[in-house]
C-alpha cells in the first residue's frame, strides 16, 4: 500500500485549496542580525563555523557521511549531512513519518547558521537517501533507537553537545532514545508530537473532526470505515479540507518545494505499518497504536523543550501540559502554527528554538 500523503502530492498540480491561511512573517533582517552570535554569546566566526577539518570524511563530501549501521537483518548505511561547526551545540534532526525524510527540514538553513548552531540532517533507515531494505521486521521503535545510537557514536556526539530535535514521529523516536540514553545527551526538543496515541486519537475524534463540515466529515469517515483510502474522492476531501488547515497552513499548491519533495520520496511501507493509512489518528493494526509514554516523562531529567502549534494535528494544550511533567521542561507555543510550525509560524518557532539552545550555554 502506498503512502496516502505521497499520492496527494503527486496530484498537486490538479489541487487548489480555497481556505484562508495565516502565515506569520519570517525574521526581519534586523532580528537576524541580532542573532549573528554563536551560542556562547561570542561574535560568530564564519570561518570557524564552516570549518569541517575535524571530520575529513564530511569535509570531502560537503558535510555528507554515509554511516554504516548493524541490524538484526544485516548491515546497511544511512545518510547524514552536517551543517556548520559548533563544539558545544550539535542538533540531530529526526524527521517524521515514519518513512518520510530530511528534506522538509531544509528551512532550518535559513535560521540556524545565523545563530552559529551546528545541525545534522539524517535520513533514517528506509528513508529516501539511506538504504531501503524491505524486511518489515526492521520497522520497530527499539530498532530505530539502536540506529540513532549508532549514528551518535559515528558522529562522536556526547553529553557536552548532543541535542535531538524530533518532529512528529521523530518526537516519538527522540523521546524513546532519551529514555534509554539521556546520559549521552545535552537536551531534547519534541516538536509537534503528543506522548500518548490514545490522547492523539481522542483529539482527532473530538476536536479536529467536528471542525470540518459535517457532510465532509461523514464522507471521510465512510471511506475510512471501508478502508477505501485509495479513492480519489477521499484524497480530494483530505487535501482540500484537512491538510491546509492542520498540516501546513497554506494552499497545497503553494507548499514549499522541500515539503513536496519530502513527501514525494516517502516510504509508504514504513508509514502504513507503523502509522496506518488514516490521517485522523493512528488506528487499526498500526504498530504505534498502543504507544503511551506520559507516565514516563519524569524519568527524563535533561532539559526538554516541547513545541506545539495552535492549529496542529496535535493538541496544543497537551504540548503545554507535558512540558511541566518533565523535571526540566520548557514549552514553546506557535500561535499561527500547524503541524509544520517551522514553515507557517517561522518567526516564533525559530526565535524560540534558538533562544532555548542559547539558554543552555
Amino acid at each position: 500500500m502506498r503512502l496516502l500523503i505521497t499520492l496527494i502530492f503527486l496530484a498537486l498540480t490538479t489541487l487548489l485549496c480555497t481556505c484562508d491561511a495565516v502565515v506569520s512573517p519570517v525574521l526581519s533582517r534586523g532580528d537576524r542580525a541580532q542573532a549573528q552570535e554563536d551560542v556562547t554569546g561570542n561574535p560568530l566566526n564564519l570561518a570557524d563555523y564552516h570549518d569541517y577539518s575535524d571530520d575529513p570524511e564530511a569535509q570531502f563530501a560537503g558535510g555528507v557521511r554515509m554511516i554504516p549501521i548493524t541490524t538484526p537483518s544485516g548491515d546497511f548505511k544511512v545518510w547524514t549531512k552536517r551543517v556548520g561547526n559548533n563544539p558545544k551545540t550539535k542538533v540531530l534532526l529526526l524527521h517524521g513519518g515514519p518513512g518520510v525524510n530530511y528534506a522538509y527540514f531544509e528551512c532550518f538553513d535559513g535560521f540556524l547558521p545565523g545563530a552559529g548552531i551546528e545541525y545534522i540532517y539524517y535520513d533514517q533507515l528506509g528513508s529516501w537517501l539511506s538504504d531501503q531494505p524491505t524486511d518489515t521486521s526492521l520497522w520497530q521503535i527499539d530498532r530505530f533507537v539502536d540506529e540513532v545510537e549508532q549514528v551518535r557514536q559515528a558522529l562522536d556526539l556526547g553529553a557536552d553537545n548532543f541535542y535531538i530535535l524530533g518532529h512528529s514521529w521523530g518526537g516519538i523516536l527522540g523521546l524513546e532514545y532519551a529514555l534509554q540514553h539521556q546520559d549521552k545527551m545535552k537536551g531534547l526538543i519534541i516538536s509537534n508530537m503528543m506522548v500518548s496515541v490514545s490522547a492523539y486519537n481522542k483529539y482527532a475524534d473530538e476536536v479536529l473532526g467536528p471542525q470540518l463540515d459535517q457532510d465532509t466529515l461523514s464522507s471521510i469517515l465512510a471511506f475510512e470505515e471501508k478502508g477505501d483510502f485509495a479513492n480519489p474522492e477521499y484524497f480530494r476531501m483530505i487535501s482540500e479540507n484537512f491538510y491546509p488547515k492542520h498540516v501546513l497552513r497554506m494552499p497545497m499548491a503553494e507548499w514549499p518545494e522541500p515539503v513536496n519533495r519530502a513527501f514525494e520520496h516517502a516510504n509508504g511501507q514504513i508509514y502504513v505499518q507503523m502509522q496506518g493509512p488514516s490521517e485522523f489518528g493512528i488506528r487499526g493494526g498500526a504498530s504505534l497504536t498502543s504507544w503511551e509514554r506520559r507516565a514516563d516523562l519524569p524519568k527524563i531529567t535533561i532539559p526538554v523543550l516541547t513545541i506545539g502549534g495552535q492549529y496542529d494535528t496535535m493538541d496544543p494544550e497537551h504540548m503545554r501540559e507535558i512540558a511541566d511533567e518533565f523535571p526540566n521542561g520548557s514549552h514553546l507555543h506557535c500561535p499561527n502554527g500547524s503541524h509544520m510550525s517551522f514553515y507557517d509560524d517561522q518567526a516564533v518557532y525559530f526565535a524560540g528554538l534558538i533562544d532555548w539552545l542559547q539558554e543552555r550555554e
